[in-house]
């Protein structure tokens, strides 16, 4: 079941609230909310009183989201850097104080003596990271968990989608009390995507070229299955996920069946962490030195497109990768 968010009560929120010219807050929209917000995120209340001006954000999806949204000056700290910030987002990042290299611990999360915690991952709402939502909450601290991550499978949306991306930043906008700029943003994004689909080949799905989205691992594949922002980026490009019958979003795959479905296009998930298979280009060179995956079509004919590894979760950096695999289609696939 879907999980539910703030729908009704955003409508109520900064009612009467000016902007100021630029899109920056006015004073009484960054103190006052016009009624309180109770919401219920991914099966656990959460309740809003006032625009939160101490908020964490525990990693980068979220710490870019909230960029996006012009409130670094509303943000005491942030965490677990997985790639280089967006360029335009660089300056306001440097702006807000790096808790911890990976998640900070609960202590710390307490000594910032935050109002307001956002994540999109579940894993840094752990006991041995930043503790538990319910643990905050109890702290009177609201956190927020992306509703692609809860912690129960049952409370969380299965299929990513970019109108779900979009309606976790109105979300968060709303909470804050700038709605306005949250419209802005999903306005430029839908803009892109828009963009993206129509320089894209024209194909449809069943007929258009597949594509194996590559995330990490050499002994041990791991690849984009059903519902992740993968197969979302496929159904909007008119392409196939090579994968799209795996019941997970990161399944382990194997190189014999890889081989046996021959993907047309393979997207590398550039990382950053140094580990097995991470960076594109020790990607494509395993591809290539491998018996197996050498003599797939994709790897003879140099058929890769790179993408920043964060781009595959569902952030706003997702767009971007929308972007990149459908430009470089043209002239790979025929």
């Amino acid at each position: 079941m879907k999980t539910v968010f703030v729908k009704a009560s955003l409508c109520l929120v900064l009612a009467t609230a000016g902007c100021a010219d630029g899109g920056a807050a006015t004073p009484a929209a960054q103190n006052h909310l016009a009624a309180p917000i109770h919401l219920t995120n991914c099966g656990l209340p959460v309740s809003i009183t006032a625009p939160p001006q101490r908020a964490i954000a525990l990693e980068q999806n979220a710490t870019e989201i909230m960029l996006s949204l012009d409130l670094a000056d509303r943000m005491i700290g942030t965490s677990y850097q997985t790639d280089p910030v967006l360029p335009d987002l660089r300056q306001a990042y440097e702006k807000v104080p790096v808790l911890a290299k990976l998640y900070p611990s609960r202590e710390a999360v307490r000594a910032a003596n935050p109002d307001f915690v956002y994540s999109t991952y579940t894993s840094a709402y752990a006991t041995d990271a930043a503790g538990p939502r319910a643990d905050l909450a109890a702290l009177g601290v609201p956190a927020y968990l992306s509703e692609f991550a809860c912690e129960k499978p049952a409370d969380a949306t299965r299929t990513v989608t970019f109108d779900g991306i979009f309606e976790e930043v109105r979300d968060i906008a709303s909470v804050f009390g700038v709605p306005e700029r949250g419209e802005k943003v999903i306005h430029d994004q839908q803009s892109r995507l828009d963009a993206a689909r129509g320089a894209a080949p024209t194909a449809a799905p069943v007929a258009g070229p597949s594509l194996l989205w590559y995330y990490s691992g050499t002994s041990t594949p791991y690849v984009a299955g059903h519902g992740g922002v993968p197969d979302a980026i496929s159904s909007l490009l008119g392409v196939r996920n090579a994968f799209t019958d795996a019941s997970q979003k990161w399944p382990a795959g194997n190189w014999e069946e890889i081989a046996k479905r021959n993907p047309d296009v393979i997207v590398l998930a550039d990382l950053t962490r140094g580990g097995d298979g991470d960076s594109a280009q020790s990607k494509i060179d395993f591809l290539r030195r491998n018996p197996v995956t050498s003599k797939l079509d994709a790897v003879r004919a140099g058929r890769f497109v790179t993408v920043p590894g964060s781009s595959m979760d569902p952030s706003i950096r997702s767009v971007q990768a929308a972007e990149l695999v459908g430009a470089n289609l043209h002239g790979i696939v025929r």
